[in-house]
């Protein structure tokens, strides 16, 4: 992904953030890599909640197959002082939000909607154009971070 493209992301992340005022949201591939933050996520693991997050919501998808679904678009996991909203923004990406009781999980959940819309079309833009070497801020695939790695001679 472009900087640019990267900053428009971190922008919507932010605007996120602050409308739902949620404590942290990270947008993470569907393998569980992280590809934005904001907010105060620092101060949680946000490896090991990405890399779970995405791990339940891909999990749901034969339950959701089960009910005629082709995958469940939300997941809410509510806790006793923290809460997780988990939602699809694209077939390669999702957005997770971290709240608290200072907010609700409707207006999480409406302000996620909004959020990955606009994540959404610029991940698709992003995709439409052309790559340029040494212009990357982070990868649009996994495939491409691993193909991005230095290889080890044979």
């Amino acid at each position: 992904m472009h900087e640019v493209d990267a900053a428009r992301v971190q922008t919507v992340l932010e605007r996120f953030l602050a409308d739902a005022s949620c404590a942290a949201t990270v947008l993470i591939d569907r393998g569980g890599e992280s590809l934005a933050v904001a907010g105060t996520a620092r101060a949680f693991d946000v490896v090991s909640i990405a890399a779970l997050a995405a791990g339940a919501f891909s999990s749901t998808a034969p339950l959701a197959r089960l009910l005629g679904e082709r995958e469940f678009s939300v997941l809410i996991h509510e806790g006793v002082k923290e809460s997780l909203h988990v939602s699809t923004v694209d077939d390669g990406s999702i957005l997770l939000a971290i709240f608290d009781e200072r907010t609700t999980v409707g207006m999480v959940r409406v302000f996620a909607r909004e959020a990955s819309k606009k994540i959404g079309a610029i991940l698709a833009e992003a995709r439409t154009r052309p790559r340029r070497p040494g212009a990357d801020a982070t990868p649009a695939t996994p495939e491409e971070a691993r193909s991005a790695l230095p290889r080890r001679p044979s």
